[in-house]
């Protein structure tokens, strides 16, 4: 028999808009649900950049997998006074990606260029710009598929680290307990570890995204109860409303 579910955890900041679906799993299933981000990203520094031998006036073209990607390379641009200019491509790996990059150019006057969602189905497009010399701006734990993808089109890439993903002090955590951690990422999974070596599972559910966060929350020796995306629940919050659902049948 599934132990009732009262509180969740999940590991990333909590959604800005207002009609995020975990707004409304509140509300139905009279869960707590509280977001504390077990990663931050910081930004390195324009000098950092320019030690890894990139100088941004030699690209035609930018390959930007994440609004993080965004943020960050507009904020080395101003910091090396660098005037990005009209004729820059942008390629983006998803709509979103795309519609955050309005936030810096005016659309209509730029080349922008927009992937379905992940990264191999940007690919055509990149191969279609063969002659462009592409600037990868990236985390320093950038997705594997990413260089493996970009050398088989064999186009002229630089990727250089403009952010990285850090590990957030979980402290205030401690003596909390919560019946479900939501894990988005294997750095997610090496920030609770890195915060609480001695962390056991035991009646604690676990919610997993993506092949890659599985693999990691395994690895570790934990039991995965609640996945996602699958056929029947492609979001994280359909999955766990319908473990909840399931766990808090009166």
């Amino acid at each position: 028999m599934l132990m009732k579910v009262k509180t969740i955890l999940i590991s990333q900041p909590e959604p800005k808009v207002e009609n995020s679906p975990y707004f409304d799993l509140i509300e139905r299933q009279k869960v707590k649900i509280d977001f504390v981000p077990f990663i931050h990203v910081e930004g390195v520094s324009g000098k950092e950049v320019r030690s890894q031998k990139v100088d941004l006036k030699d690209f035609t073209a930018i390959i930007l997998t994440s609004r993080n990607a965004v943020d960050h390379f507009f904020r080395i641009a101003d910091e090396l006074r660098f005037k990005v200019p009209d004729s820059m491509k942008y390629f983006c790996q998803s709509e979103a990606v795309a519609y955050y990059l309005q936030k810096y150019v005016v659309y209509r006057k730029r080349k922008i260029y927009v992937g379905k969602r992940t990264f191999t189905e940007l690919s055509p497009l990149i191969k279609k710009y063969k002659t462009e010399k592409f600037l990868l701006p990236a985390s320093d734990k950038l997705k594997p598929e990413v260089p493996l993808v970009l050398n088989d089109l064999k186009v002229d890439w630089t990727e250089s680290v403009f952010y990285k993903t850090v590990v957030s002090d979980l402290s205030g955590l401690r003596d909390v307990f919560y019946d479900i951690l939501v894990f988005f990422s294997p750095s997610g999974i090496d920030s609770l570890f890195e915060n609480f070596p001695d962390f056991e599972q035991n009646d604690t559910r676990i919610a997993v995204f993506g092949n890659t966060t599985v693999k990691a929350v395994k690895e570790k020796g934990l039991r995965v109860d609640i996945l996602a995306p699958t056929p029947e629940t492609p979001s994280m919050s359909m999955a766990l409303e319908k473990y909840i659902k399931e766990a808090n049948k009166k």
